[in-house]
């Protein structure tokens, strides 16, 4: 979104009384910091988090450099995450993608130290530096650095490095139970405790008429299946994740992406089981005991992505609701 439209959106995150205003930023798209230090300024109370940057876009130095003054800008109210991003559009920079969980472990190293305040020397299979310090005062040294992981590999090595995992839109709440079990096993690996905190994005809508609102989330539900399975072509553990917990046999998958290519509405092409798994949708109480559900399994902070035409009427309407149920 365009930056002027991101500050809208935070004062409506604000003003609704939701906890956090998150970016997500790609390769090519619009990079997110004037975005993100005008939803600072004009915002008091909510968490402003990236989510996530990539360490290939931007060097482990350069990520340290500029959360460390973003959290200077919203007084303390910075969050970030770290993740490998896109591949084929790391690729498309020149880079090389063959390392992907190394460059994370790496980034997450070195921006940690940095952010502690620490002259940082690390020798890393992607990433090294040679006595790297922040030549300002953090305001924070023990700010939590989290990351998005999707595989089970990368699971793991977030319970052995990071402070929290982020996981990514199209992973139903069947995957996310899983994920917490590698999560544990790569902290019991590692001998840390396990990360507590997870953060899960999930598309939204929340409208009065749960019909409308059901309706409206397949046109993102059908766009992101198309994408997200043709991403697993290359990135097997994408369509591993999907499916993991749908209850969805791998066949309807391909039956629906094939109609969506072809030109069919989303809306015609999925059914309740799609929107159940992927989404937060309907009224009011409808979303707050989906959310509720992704709670039970371990869910700390749900990254409510609304989507449709009217995202910050909305937002008003689930707040109120939010703010009913409390």
């Amino acid at each position: 979104m365009p930056p002027r439209a991101c500050i809208e959106i935070g004062e409506a995150v604000e003003k609704n009384g939701l906890a956090a205003l998150w970016f997500a930023e790609n390769p090519f798209n619009r990079g997110v910091l004037p975005a993100v230090a005008g939803a600072a300024l004009a915002t008091k109370r909510i968490k402003i988090g990236i989510g996530v940057f990539n360490p290939y876009n931007r060097h482990p130095t350069l990520i340290a450099m500029e959360i460390g003054a973003l959290d200077e800008l919203s007084n303390g109210r910075a969050v970030l995450g770290i993740g490998s991003g896109i591949g084929d559009r790391v690729t498309r920079m020149g880079l090389s993608y063959a390392k992907p969980l190394a460059a994370v472990r790496d980034a997450i190293t070195i921006v940690r130290g940095m952010l502690k305040g620490e002259s940082v020397t690390y020798q890393g299979q992607v990433f090294s530096v040679t006595n790297t310090k922040l030549e300002f005062p953090v305001l924070r040294a023990d700010m939590p650095v989290y990351m998005a992981a999707t595989g089970d590999q990368a699971l793991q090595v977030c319970g052995q490095v990071a402070d929290g995992l982020m996981i990514s839109n199209m992973c139903p709440p069947g995957y996310t139970v899983r994920a917490l079990e590698l999560l544990a096993q790569g902290a019991q690996k590692a001998k840390r405790p396990t990360p507590t905190t997870v953060i899960q994005y999930v598309p939204c809508v929340a409208r009065p008429d749960r019909t409308e609102a059901r309706q409206t989330v397949k046109a993102t539900l059908g766009e992101m299946l198309s994408a997200y399975w043709t991403m697993g072509e290359k990135w097997p553990a994408t369509r591993e994740a999907m499916l993991r917990g749908s209850g969805i046999p791998q066949e309807e998958f391909v039956a629906a992406v094939t109609r969506i290519k072809a030109g069919e509405k989303a809306a015609d092409v999925l059914d309740d089981r799609f929107v159940d798994a992927y989404s937060i949708a309907g009224n009011a109480d409808d979303c707050i005991a989906a959310m509720r559900r992704f709670g039970e399994i371990g869910v700390t902070e749900l990254i409510v992505t609304f989507v449709g035409s009217q995202p910050t009427v909305d937002m008003a309407y689930l707040g109120s609701g939010l703010k009913g149920a409390a």
